[in-house]
């Protein structure tokens, strides 16, 4: 029984010796991280940083190295910046506005001292109003959409659809595209209603390469069809974009409602003096790319959109609640469209993010996608 149980203990031990091993080094550990990790020498400046720190910043390490990191992540706020003064002190800092490429973001800061390396310290950054992926949502969103409900809805679409077509030949020929434009609709609210009874699960409609300015374009011209006042919408494409990996009906709804809110936030915060304006870009963002863990790994999301509006932005109060189900600033508002808006995105593997600039008096959505795999 002694040599047995002896036995025993020393493959327990080979087998965690292995493991030991097999284990990534620090450096790699940091370097998977979503958030952002900078090493800051005794002097302020900065030693290191891993990818997301890159990722966030939109400068490499190599460019980063021996910047003062007061300097880099250009922070104002007074007591933040005596504090960081002392170089032995611990530090948090929960929604610090810093500039990032040129625009104001909103981050929780942490800095932590290294015992044995005196002057040395960690600090870490993660954004704030960046839908965070990385958990696990239990919320029950489900509610917003029951059976008997989509039901009694996909009734009266059946018959508008059967009656956009009899419209439709009757129609001189210029104004058939509105008819076709009915029908369209009809069918991608059906199939949207289909998607939201499964809201609640984990089982979405998998993603293909499509493209992005297809979606946007229909979008815009749905959001302006359904509108009665006039708003300014200026658009920012990057023609060379590269097909994007989502559904393209649900990429579709994104996009109505972002800029439908985008549009009504824009009307209600200018009765008189500059107009209401819309501004809808996209763009690669290679050296920005976001990363979002799904399943245990990294994602990269180069594709880019932002929806910006020049409204009064969202209360202070509701920042951090905005994509929860219930939760809306309008009058009128259900709360279920960016609920709906956040639930879309993580079944494309994207994220969605917002943030108010200050200064140039906007709001931005941000939605980023990954890019579609290329062939062969």
């Amino acid at each position: 029984m002694g040599a047995a149980g002896s036995g025993a203990v020393e493959d327990e031990t080979s087998s965690k010796a292995e493991i030991a091993a097999s284990n990534p080094d620090p450096g790699d550990q940091i370097a998977g991280l979503i958030f952002a990790v900078i090493l800051v020498d005794a002097e302020g400046r900065i030693a290191e940083a891993n990818q997301s720190a890159e990722n966030m910043l939109g400068k490499s390490e190599r460019r980063l190295i021996g910047e003062p990191i007061v300097k880099v992540l250009g922070i104002s706020d007074a007591r933040v910046l005596n504090r960081l003064e002392d170089t032995e002190a611990a530090l948090v800092a929960r929604d610090l506005a810093i500039v990032v490429y040129g625009k104001e973001v909103s981050v929780n800061l942490t800095v932590s001292p290294l015992p044995n390396h005196k002057g040395w310290r960690v600090v870490a950054m993660s954004e704030l109003g960046h839908e965070d992926t990385a958990y696990e949502d239990n919320t029950d969103t489900s509610i917003a959409a029951p059976s008997i409900l989509a039901h009694e809805i996909k009734n009266p679409l059946a018959a508008i659809r059967g009656a956009g077509q009899l419209v439709a030949r009757k129609l001189a020929h210029k104004d058939k595209p509105l008819a076709r434009m009915i029908t369209d609709e009809v069918d991608r609210i059906a199939r949207l209603i289909d998607r939201m009874q499964q809201l609640g699960s984990s089982q979405s409609d998998p993603p293909a390469p499509c493209n992005l300015h297809e979606a946007v374009r229909s979008a815009l011209a749905i959001t302006k069809a359904s509108g009665s006042v006039p708003v300014e919408i200026s658009e920012e494409f990057d023609p060379s974009l590269p097909p994007v990996f989502a559904n393209r009906d649900a990429l579709e709804q994104v996009l109505i409602n972002l800029i439908s809110n985008a549009r009504d936030a824009a009307i209600a915060n200018h009765h008189d003096g500059d107009p209401a304006r819309v501004i809808v870009q996209t763009r690669f963002v290679s050296g920005l790319a976001f990363s979002a863990m799904r399943l245990g790994r990294a994602v990269r999301l180069p594709i880019e959109i932002t929806v910006s509006d020049n409204g009064a932005g969202i209360d202070p109060s509701m920042r951090d609640h905005v994509f929860e189900p219930f939760v809306s600033s309008k009058q009128s508002g259900q709360g279920l469209g960016l609920a709906l808006v956040r639930k879309l995105v993580r079944d494309m593997n994207g994220s969605i993010s917002h943030e108010r600039d200050a200064r140039a008096g906007l709001t931005h959505f941000r939605l980023h996608l990954p890019q579609a795999p290329r062939k062969g």
